[in-house]
C-alpha cells in the first residue's frame, strides 16, 4: 500500500511539474509567432559571423537552423552588443542567446542554461615568431587584450605573474588586429574562436601551450521560459543521438567536439 501511495505521489508531482512548465507560455508564444529570435555577436567566428556578402554562417547558425526546422519554426537572428547581451535577453529583445556562450556561475544567476553542447577553454595567442613569450608565465608585465564582457577578462586576470595591462575590445577580431599591429603582446580568447582566426590567417598567430581555463558552451534562456528551453533541449538531444550535431561539428572544426564522452 505504501509503495502504491509513493508511486501515486511521484506521478502527481511529475504531472504538476509538466503542467507548470507548459503553463509558462514561452513555447506556445514562439510557436504562435512561428519564429525563434536568437541574440548573438555576429563577429564570433566560427560560431556565428558574417561572410563578405553579409550572409550569417557558423556552427551555432547551422545547429540552430536545424533546430528550427525540426520544431517547424523560423530562426531569426538578432545581432547585439555582447557586453549587454544578458540584459537584452531579460528585456525580451530576443528569446534566447545561442552564440558560444560560456556557462558561468555569475551568468547562471541571471539566466537558465541548456546542457553544455561544446567544451571550450581560454587560450593565450601571440604573433608567430615571438621568441620572448614561450608560455603563459611569460605574460607577466605584458599588455594583453580581451573581448569586453567575455570570460577572457577573468582568465587574463588569473595569469601569474600578472599582466602589466589588460585592454578590452568590442570584438576578438579587433583585439587580434591590434596584436598583429604590435599594440598588444597577447590576446586571451576562447580556443574555438582563436584557433579559427589562426586558421584564417596562417603564419600570423600561434597559441601558447595549454588552456588557462576549461569552459562549457550553453544556450541561455530567461529563467521563466522553461517550456521553450525544454523543447529546444529535447531537439538538440535528438540531433546528438542521430549524429547531426557531430556532422555540423566536423564541418566547422574537423572533428566532433559535441560528444560529451570526449570531454
Amino acid at each position: 500500500m505504501k509503495r502504491v501511495l509513493v508511486i501515486l505521489m511521484v506521478a502527481v508531482m511529475l504531472a504538476f511539474a509538466a503542467s507548470a512548465m507548459a503553463g509558462d507560455g514561452s513555447l506556445e508564444k514562439v510557436k504562435q509567432a512561428g519564429q525563434l529570435v536568437i541574440g548573438l555577436d555576429d563577429t564570433f567566428a566560427p560560431m556565428g559571423f558574417r561572410q563578405d556578402d553579409g550572409t550569417l554562417v557558423g556552427f551555432d547558425v547551422d545547429a540552430a537552423e536545424e533546430v528550427g526546422k525540426r520544431m517547424g519554426i523560423k530562426i531569426v537572428w538578432q545581432p547585439t552588443e555582447w557586453s549587454g547581451v544578458v540584459h537584452s535577453l531579460n528585456a525580451k529583445k530576443f528569446d534566447c542567446i545561442w552564440n558560444g556562450m560560456t556557462i558561468t556561475p555569475e551568468r547562471e544567476k541571471a539566466v537558465s542554461f541548456s546542457k553544455p553542447y561544446i567544451m571550450d577553454g581560454q587560450i593565450a595567442v601571440i604573433t608567430m615568431g615571438n621568441k620572448a613569450i614561450k608560455g603563459q608565465s611569460d605574460l607577466g608585465g605584458k599588455i594583453v587584450g580581451v573581448q569586453k564582457g567575455s570570460p577572457a577578462l577573468e582568465a587574463a586576470k588569473s595569469i601569474k605573474p600578472a599582466a602589466k595591462e589588460i585592454r578590452e575590445y568590442d570584438t576578438n577580431v579587433k583585439a587580434l588586429l591590434d596584436l598583429e599591429a604590435g599594440r598588444l603582446d597577447s590576446v586571451v580568447v576562447d580556443s574555438i574562436a582563436g584557433r579559427y582566426s589562426m586558421a584564417q590567417r596562417p603564419g600570423k598567430y600561434v597559441a601558447l601551450p595549454g588552456y588557462i581555463t576549461n569552459e562549457a558552451f550553453g544556450i541561455a534562456f530567461r529563467k521563466d521560459d522553461k517550456s521553450l528551453q525544454a523543447e529546444v533541449q529535447k531537439t538538440i538531444d535528438a540531433m546528438i543521438a542521430d549524429g547531426t550535431m557531430g556532422k555540423i561539428s566536423r564541418k566547422w572544426f574537423g572533428e566532433d567536439v559535441t560528444d560529451p564522452a570526449k570531454w
